[in-house]
């Protein structure tokens, strides 16, 4: 489905998202070393695992919204939150006060996230879909290449006028939003209105979140993907720490006995630069390559190359070694994204696509809220520790994703027997 042919609101959300994401990469790989420099690991560690709390209320409210509400006043709620949340960020003279804004950052993220990936599932046919979701990866990865080069700049050194930045371009976002985009809501639901208090509002959608609950497959897919999460999330985590700390300053090439020498900290922005990079180049071809593939097999995948990936890079400091092993995991990690996306949006039922959506990110927030353990831990344990709790989390995510379509072949059988009963 080519570019030129998408609808509007498609073609709005692309370059939207495609700038704040460049702008985006020039700060979060770094808040965990920001707020660990300031308040130490340990505080840190823990501090991290708060948003998260906050990313799954947003996103189960967002998601539960989006279907009753529509997309596109979700998704203004959630631009305009984080917004605000920036420029509290830059004008902030508290490291506490910065941890709020970086809570409500998320928050409104979170509140966004649903209303938008339900819209891509409104307006794109169940065979496009991946490949869509697939070019927008593209377009979110690309201020990944140069972003983290230079965020380890930016961020330290003009973080107010970086945070200002985004606020502004989230502004023009939330204006194009506001002036272009049309609602995609699926017609039978833009008849259900939220009626009564406020409370009675969200005990609906806690109760419309209840039978998604109780949907085993559902909750093996949730949980499979948070243990394989916890392994794709150490790359602004714990593999931040681990490169500022034990990875020394080092030459990247020599010649005619000069060296171009990176500190420790230009070798992380240089490798979540490579990062970035592999997802560009490569997030569109990979998803062809494994058109005609499984998703349990895409999944298993997934989960092994990160995990394995992401344990190797205990076992060598050398430059060209970490670039090497980036690789491998970001490959895992590229595997996955627009499977999982596919995948849940056609196990959805249409008319609660955007609570599926909400109730889908928690395995991202969930893996973010357990995935900073491993920097709280660093404390106590040597790195090729910390990295073998990654490995296991990895095994365990590909045993979960086995059982997960077992079961889902199982429940498709026995659903095509019942009508012949």
């Amino acid at each position: 489905m080519q570019i030129r042919l998408w609808n509007n609101n498609l073609k709005v959300r692309l370059l939207g998202e495609a700038l704040f994401n460049m702008l985006f990469w020039m700060y979060f790989p770094f808040i965990t070393v920001y707020f660990g420099a300031a308040l130490g690991n340990h505080i840190a560690g823990i501090l991290m695992t708060v948003p998260p709390i906050f990313s799954i209320i947003g996103s189960l409210l967002g998601g539960a919204l989006a279907d009753r509400l529509g997309r596109r006043p979700i998704m203004l709620l959630g631009a305009s939150l984080q917004t605000v949340m920036f420029a509290l960020f830059a004008l902030s003279p508290s490291h506490w006060i910065d941890y709020a804004a970086f809570i409500g950052i998320g928050f409104g993220g979170a509140i966004y996230r649903p209303a938008s990936s339900a819209m891509v599932a409104d307006l794109v046919p169940v065979e496009e879909r991946r490949q869509v979701f697939a070019t927008f990866m593209t377009a979110n990865n690309l201020g990944a290449v140069l972003g983290p080069a230079l965020g380890a700049i930016f961020f330290f050194q003009y973080r107010q006028e970086l945070l200002w930045s985004c606020s502004f371009v989230l502004l023009i976002y939330f204006i194009a939003i506001f002036f272009i985009v049309q609602e995609t809501l699926p017609a039978p639901a833009k008849r259900t209105k939220p009626t009564g208090s406020i409370f009675q509002v969200f005990k609906e959608q806690w109760n419309g979140y209840g039978v998604i609950f109780r949907d085993k497959v559902f909750l093996v897919y949730i949980l499979a993907g948070v243990f394989a999460l916890v392994a794709i999330m150490q790359l602004d985590l714990y593999l931040a720490v681990y490169v500022i700390d034990y990875v020394p300053s080092q030459a990247l090439f020599s010649w005619n006995g000069h060296s171009l020498m990176l500190s420790s900290t230009e070798i992380l922005g240089w490798v979540l630069g490579l990062n970035g990079l592999l997802f560009v180049l490569f997030i569109l071809p990979v998803t062809k390559w494994f058109r005609d593939w499984k998703e349990r097999d895409v999944f298993v995948l997934s989960s092994l190359l990160s995990g394995i990936g992401t344990f190797a890079l205990g076992l060598n400091t050398n430059i060209w070694f970490l670039f090497f092993v980036t690789i491998i995991f970001t490959f895992g990690e590229m595997v996955r994204s627009p499977v999982t996306q596919s995948f849940i949006s056609r196990y959805a039922p249409e008319h609660a696509r955007g609570q599926y959506m909400g109730a889908d990110s928690l395995q991202f927030t969930i893996g973010r809220f357990l995935a900073p353990v491993t920097v709280f831990l660093s404390s106590w344990l040597q790195p090729m520790g910390i990295f073998s709790i990654i490995l296991l989390s990895a095994l365990i995510s590909v045993v979960l994703y086995i059982l997960l379509f077992r079961m889902y072949e199982e429940e498709k059988d026995a659903a095509e027997q019942r009508p012949g009963l």
